[in-house]
């Protein structure tokens, strides 16, 4: 047992969410304001009574439209803010309980969307050690842990950069590598390439695979809809509820409930459609460049044949 005895058991999974609500203050500039939906009272539900399980060392992707609430369910993962009501569990502790928030921000980490608004030195490896020092972290562990965070993030070479120097994709970088350097059980990325050229975008989808085969639980709220298919299990939010949940076989199966919601569905998903309509045998399950190109290298080899 933890913190007040609020822990679960071990082989739990480790976010666990419970009937969920998180209200705003209408003046709440914040909000995920849904102005489809009318207000009749002084708040309104940003999160409505939502349950979802993360087991540990997974990849879940979170996506719904602006106002949908996928980030204010974020905030509320790593304490950032606070139930309104049901409860929050992450890493076995109550996210409610203000004596476990300590242990809570230890163990998850948060990369945000802007990389500008997360860096706070003019030097990039003072950047990264700046976690660990406001944790205590030795002098020499700390060395280690730049070497070790930049190295990860493909960075050490530009560890003494001043971070205004480099594009927006190496600043995400450099900002995953501050997250990685503070040994997060949990990084939850909160629409992290929505500033960035696909470039940069690319290049922070590949780091946030690496991770999730390194074993870190990895929640990744996004819009673009062709960075999930890589990721275990699918959450689509909207009006702050779960519209739907599954692998991502499962959820891209669905299309039309996915354009109902306001989605629109991965280029691979739309064109391995396209192609059975003009009679192509593709079947539904291919959901990435890679797969779809070599479904149909190996149907063009067997037609020469």
């Amino acid at each position: 047992m933890g913190v007040d005895g609020l822990r679960y058991a071990e082989n739990d999974s480790i976010i666990r969410i419970e009937d969920l609500v998180f209200a705003y203050g209408r003046e709440n500039e914040d909000a995920e304001a849904d102005s489809s939906r009318a207000r009749t009272d002084a708040t309104f539900n940003a999160v409505d009574r939502v349950s979802i399980r993360v087991e540990r060392g997974s990849f879940t992707s979170v996506i719904g439209r602006n106002g949908s609430g996928k980030s204010t369910l974020a905030k509320n993962i790593n304490a950032l803010l606070l139930p309104t009501g049901g409860r929050a569990f992450v890493a076995g502790f109550d996210t409610a309980d203000e004596t476990a928030v300590w242990e809570i921000r230890q163990r998850v980490g948060m990369v945000f969307q802007n990389p500008d608004n997360q860096l706070v030195s003019a030097v990039v490896e003072d950047d990264v050690a700046f976690g660990p020092e406001n944790l205590g972290v030795a002098p020499e562990e700390i060395r280690e842990r730049i070497r070790v965070s930049l190295s990860a993030v493909d960075m050490y070479e530009h560890r003494k950069m001043a971070p205004h120097l480099l594009s927006g994709g190496q600043k995400q970088r450099v900002a995953i590598a501050g997250v990685l350097a503070m040994k997060p059980e949990i990084i939850i990325f909160d629409e992290p390439t929505a500033m960035l050229d696909p470039e940069g975008r690319a290049e922070v989808m590949d780091i946030i695979k690496r991770l999730h085969d390194e074993k870190i639980t990895v929640v990744l709220i996004t819009h673009f809809m062709e960075e999930t298919v890589t990721s275990d299990r699918i959450v689509i939010m909207d009006c702050g509820r779960v519209a739907m949940e599954g692998t991502p076989a499962e959820i891209f199966a669905r299309s039309d409930e996915i354009e109902s919601l306001g989605l629109k569905l991965p280029f691979v998903v739309e064109l391995s459609a396209r192609l059975r309509e003009r009679g192509v045998p593709v079947p539904s399950g291919l959901l990435t460049e890679e797969a779809l190109s070599a479904h149909l290298l190996a149907l063009n080899g067997k037609a020469r044949n």
